[in-house]
């Protein structure tokens, strides 16, 4: 699957659980590491839970695997690496501090909404 499709997949996905404040930053010409980061805040430890393990679960069934995932004990900050697509889902604060989308200011960004769902959800 292309990294512009997974990165999406993985937003709509978030957003079935609710995310907050998703955000894709498109880090491909700035980056030699990554295509994208997906970004999103979750209110709770549970929530941070349930869209970590929703995101895995619902890529596991579709053959993408998950390389790493980091920060899934504290659920302050929670890395999933999907190679050229990395998912940060923080809590608030956590999200505030370390300022991501600030650091990559340089990358494309696209806000996710739920008005995006039906019409743009590619999975």
């Amino acid at each position: 699957m292309k990294s512009n499709k997974l990165a999406h997949n993985i937003a709509f996905l978030a957003l079935e659980k609710k995310g907050k404040d998703i955000t894709l930053l498109n880090v491909s010409a700035i980056a030699d590491f990554a295509d994208y980061f997906v970004i999103v805040t979750g209110d709770s430890d549970i929530q941070i839970k349930a869209i970590s393990d929703h995101i895995e679960k619902k890529l596991k069934e579709k053959q993408i695997k998950l390389y790493h995932k980091e920060g899934y004990q504290s659920l302050q900050w929670v890395l999933l690496d999907y190679v050229d697509v990395l998912v940060h889902i923080f809590r608030p604060a956590t999200r505030a501090l370390y300022a991501i989308e600030r650091l990559w200011g340089d990358a494309k960004r696209k806000v996710i909404t739920e008005k995006m769902y039906d019409s743009e959800r590619v999975y």
